[in-house]
């Protein structure tokens, strides 16, 4: 089976080589190039594709596949906002994802942004390696007997509820479909409550929630208004999620004390590019301009065991496709 890997960085190739050796039966070719309208028809004469968060696997590019003979796409990713999943079950097309990969390396990311925003770490750090080593504007907040807001306890959520909790924080939740173990045989959730009251109580927040119609934007002016003055605000779940405007109204007014970003709605452009070398008219400049704001490139993810445990489940999913098995469990989008 030959599987086309669009987007293929250095740590992708690095990391699937080493899983590669214990599927014999498939084959990969890398290229840099992500998958797009435009690039689709690099994949004529292979059986597969794999492509990432950051691509465009739309309508056309999916029809395009499709007229090349492709009926499987391997997104080597959590989510799927980038796939037309309708097109793709109109055209028999499988899609499938890798549905979790090292959660607690996504809750650790998520409270270090917030802890380095919250002291200003990155700050800081930049005046001492300029021999500048006044504390002046880097005062921040403990942790400890605090209260953490997790919207969304899934996987990722839970990992970030026990982190808190060894924080000595009070943990509340918030989710559509509230995890009772994580409170009555964990005890690192003290309370579901709803977003409102979440807000209203929480010193620390953090996004962990799905991107759908009904949570686009679910973070916008009313709900800033609705927070702690000062709160910690952490955001590792999708840009979508938030009224980037309304959160940089939030910083101005001091309802946002600091604020972690690995996301962003703006940042489809920028992911995983280097434009360095560009004069760039964007949102992440404003935000970057505030001292109480630390933001990175989605690469909560990014550790070698989840690369592991990617590589892992794509080729899983791969060779079960070839051999007519069933998928990895939950990975199947359709």
């Amino acid at each position: 089976m030959k599987i086309l890997f669009y987007g293929a960085e250095s740590y992708d190739r690095d990391s699937f080589d080493a899983e590669l050796t214990d599927y014999p039966d498939l084959k990969i070719d890398y290229t840099e190039t992500g998958l797009n309208p435009m690039t689709a028809a690099l994949a004529r004469g292979y059986d597969a594709v794999c492509a990432f968060v950051n691509h465009d696997v739309s309508a056309m590019t999916l029809e395009i596949l499709k007229g090349f003979g492709i009926d499987l796409v391997l997104m080597r990713c959590a989510g799927f906002d980038a796939v037309n999943v309708g097109v793709a079950k109109d055209l028999e097309i499988h899609v499938t994802r890798v549905p979790a990969y090292s959660p607690e390396a996504i809750a650790e990311h998520a409270m270090a942004l917030g802890q380095c925003a919250n002291r200003r770490i990155h700050k800081g750090y930049i005046r001492v390696r300029e021999n500048d080593f006044a504390l002046n504007g880097l005062v921040g907040e403990t942790l400890h007997g605090k209260t953490a807001g997790i919207v969304g306890t899934g996987r990722i959520g839970a990992a970030l509820c026990r982190i808190c909790k060894g924080y000595g924080m009070t943990v509340l939740g918030s989710d559509l479909y509230p995890n009772q173990k994580l409170v009555d045989e964990e005890h690192v959730v003290d309370e579901y409550v709803d977003y409102d009251e979440l807000y209203r109580r929480s010193d620390f927040i953090s996004l962990h929630a799905f991107l759908n119609k009904d949570s686009y934007h679910m973070i916008d002016d009313d709900a800033i208004d609705k927070m702690k003055k000062g709160v910690i605000f952490v955001n590792t779940g999708r840009g979508g999620l938030v009224d980037t405007q309304a959160l940089i109204r939030g910083i101005i007014s001091g309802k946002i004390g600091a604020a972690g970003l690995d996301v962003y709605e703006e940042e489809t452009a920028n992911v995983y590019q280097n434009r360095s070398g560009e004069i760039v008219d964007s949102v992440t400049a404003r935000l970057c301009s505030f001292p109480n704001v630390v933001m990175t490139s989605h690469q909560a993810f990014f550790t070698r065991e989840a690369l592991s445990q990617i590589a892992r489940v794509t080729l899983d999913n791969a060779e079960a496709y070839s051999k007519g098995t069933d998928f990895v469990e939950k990975s199947v989008v359709c």
